[in-house]
C-alpha cells in the first residue's frame, strides 16, 4: 500500500513536471542530454564498457557528491581491481564533473527517475551486486527493486541536513520501511547518525566514518592547477583576488557593494564572481554593469579566445571552474549563506587551498564543516555586507596573519583524510558476506 500511494503521487507530479521540463528543454537546451536516460535508456557505449566483476553501482547526484564519490571509487579500485564500477549522476553538471575526476570508474550513466519501469531497464543493463548511494539518496522504488533482486545496499558519506530532517520525520512511518531495506549506512558525523536514527534507521546499522570529500579535495590541489588557472585568466602571481563563490540571487548585490568599497583601498583588487547557477551569468554581469563597473569578462568569452587584459571582474559562467578559482584567492566569500533558506555551500573546497572563508549565518547544511573551520580560526561568520566589508579589510591589512589562518583551514582538511578508505572497506565487507 505504501508503494501504491508513493507511485500515485509520482504519477500526479509527472503531469505537472513534464510540461515544465519540456519548456526548459525547448527554451534553454537544459536536460536534453539526460532526458532519455532518465527513462532508462543507457547509451550503447556505456553499456559495452560495463565489464568486470563484482558489479558496483555508485550513485552521486551532482558536483558535490561526485567530489566525495571519486576517492571512494579509487579506494575500491585499489581493493578490487577487477570490479566493474558504474558511476551515475542525476544532473548533467554532475556528469561533466564525474568523467575527468572519477577516472577509476568503469562506466558513467545517468540515474533514472524513480519509476519502476525506468529503474528496471537500468538494473537490467547494470546488473549490480551492490548499490552505493552517496549522501542521503533514498529512492523507494529503486531500493525496493534492489531488495527484490538480492542487490545489497550501502549508503556512504551519509548526511541529512537540519532543513531536511524535519520533513522526513513527518512521514517517519514511510521512511522507516524504506531504510529497513538498506544494509548499512556510513554517516559523516554523529549528528547525521542521530538524524538518520530519528527517521527510522536502526542504530546498529549506522557507522560514523567521516567525510570523503576531504580526501577528494586534498588530492585535487596542486601548484600545476594553480598555474594553469592563473595563465588562463591572465592573473599575475601576488595579485589580490576576492572570490565570491556559489552566490544566490540577492547576494551578488551585496558582494558588488562590498567590492566597490574595497576598491577604494585596493584599486587593483580582482573580483571573481561565481554564481551558484551558471545560467545566471548574464544576470550577474548586468548587475555589475548597473553598479557602474564596466570592465567585466566572462570565462565563456575567454574560452572563445578573448584574452583578459585589464578587466577587474571575472564572471565564471561555466561548470567545473570554481575549485580552480579558489587556488588564486586572497580572500573568499561563500554564498548561499547571506540569504535565508539556502543552507550555505561547501566551504571545504576553499579551505583545501589554504583560504580563509567568510560566510553568512545561514549555514544549516554545513554545520560540521562550519564548526571545524571556526575552531581552527579559518572560518568567519558575518551578518551583512558591512560586516563582510569590514572583515575583509581587516584581514587583508595583515597578509601574514591571513596566510596563517588559511593554513589552519587546510590542516583541517588534511587531518580529516581517510574516510574514503573506510567506506571502501565497508563496501567490500558487505560484498564479501554475499547477497541477501
Amino acid at each position: 500500500m505504501i508503494y501504491v500511494i508513493y507511485n500515485a503521487i509520482l504519477t500526479v507530479a509527472s503531469f505537472v513536471l513534464l510540461p515544465y521540463y519540456g519548456v526548459k528543454i525547448l527554451m534553454t537546451g537544459k536536460y536534453r542530454k539526460s532526458l532519455g536516460p532518465k527513462f532508462g535508456r543507457i547509451a550503447e557505449g556505456s553499456a559495452d564498457a560495463m565489464k568486470g566483476s563484482p558489479r558496483i553501482w555508485v550513485h552521486a547526484v551532482s558536483v558535490g557528491e561526485v567530489t566525495a564519490a571519486a576517492p571512494i571509487i579509487s579506494s575500491l579500485r585499489a581493493r578490487i581491481p577487477e570490479a566493474c564500477i558504474v558511476l551515475s549522476t542525476s544532473t548533467e553538471t554532475g556528469q561533466e564533473m564525474a568523467r575527468p575526476i572519477a577516472t577509476d570508474a568503469t562506466a558513467f550513466i545517468y540515474y533514472p527517475l524513480d519509476i519502476p519501469f525506468a529503474v528496471r531497464r537500468v538494473m537490467d543493463v547494470v546488473r549490480p551486486d551492490i548499490f552505493v548511494p552517496v549522501e542521503t539518496e533514498i529512492w523507494p522504488n529503486l531500493i525496493r527493486i534492489c531488495r527484490d533482486r538480492g542487490v545489497r545496499i550501502v549508503m556512504v558519506n551519509g548526511r541529512i541536513s537540519l532543513r531536511s530532517v524535519g520533513k522526513y520525520r513527518k512521514t517517519r512511518f514511510f521512511w522507516k520501511r524504506i531504510l529497513g531495506l538498506i544494509d548499512e549506512i556510513g554517516a559523516i558525523s554523529r549528528i547525521d547518525a542521530k538524524r538518520l536514527e530519528s527517521i527510522g534507521m536502526e542504530p546498529a546499522r549506522i557507522q560514523v566514518m567521516g567525510n570523503a570529500k576531504y580526501d577528494g579535495l586534498a588530492a585535487k590541489t596542486g601548484e600545476s592547477l594553480r598555474k594553469e588557472m592563473a595563465e588562463r585568466l591572465h592573473i599575475e602571481p601576488g595579485s589580490r583576488v576576492f572570490v565570491a563563490a556559489s552566490t544566490h540571487a540577492g547576494e551578488e548585490k551585496i558582494v558588488i557593494e562590498v567590492y566597490k568599497k574595497l576598491l577604494q583601498e585596493y584599486p587593483d583588487l580582482i573580483l571573481i564572481s561565481v554564481p551558484r547557477h551558471i545560467e545566471r551569468g548574464e544576470e550577474v554581469c548586468a548587475l555589475i554593469r548597473n553598479a557602474g563597473i564596466a570592465d567585466i569578462i566572462t570565462v565563456t568569452e575567454i574560452k572563445k579566445g578573448k584574452k583578459r587584459s585589464m578587466e577587474r571582474v571575472i564572471v565564471i559562467d561555466v561548470i567545473g571552474e570554481l575549485f580552480k578559482a579558489y587556488s588564486l584567492a586572497t580572500i573568499v566569500f561563500c554564498g548561499g549563506s547571506l540569504v535565508p533558506k539556502k543552507g550555505g555551500q561547501n566551504i571545504l573546497e576553499a579551505a583545501a587551498w589554504g583560504n580563509v572563508v567568510i560566510y553568512g549565518p545561514s549555514m544549516e547544511d554545513f554545520t560540521d564543516e562550519r564548526e571545524a573551520m571556526e575552531e581552527a580560526g579559518a572560518g568567519i561568520t558575518v551578518k551583512n555586507g558591512k560586516e563582510l566589508s569590514d572583515k575583509i579589510v581587516t584581514l587583508m591589512r595583515d597578509p601574514d596573519a591571513l596566510e596563517k589562518m588559511g593554513g589552519k583551514g587546510r590542516e583541517v582538511v588534511l587531518a580529516n583524510m581517510g574516510a574514503s578508505e573506510r567506506y571502501a572497506d565497508m563496501i567490500k565487507k558487505t560484498l564479501d558476506t554475499g547477497k541477501r
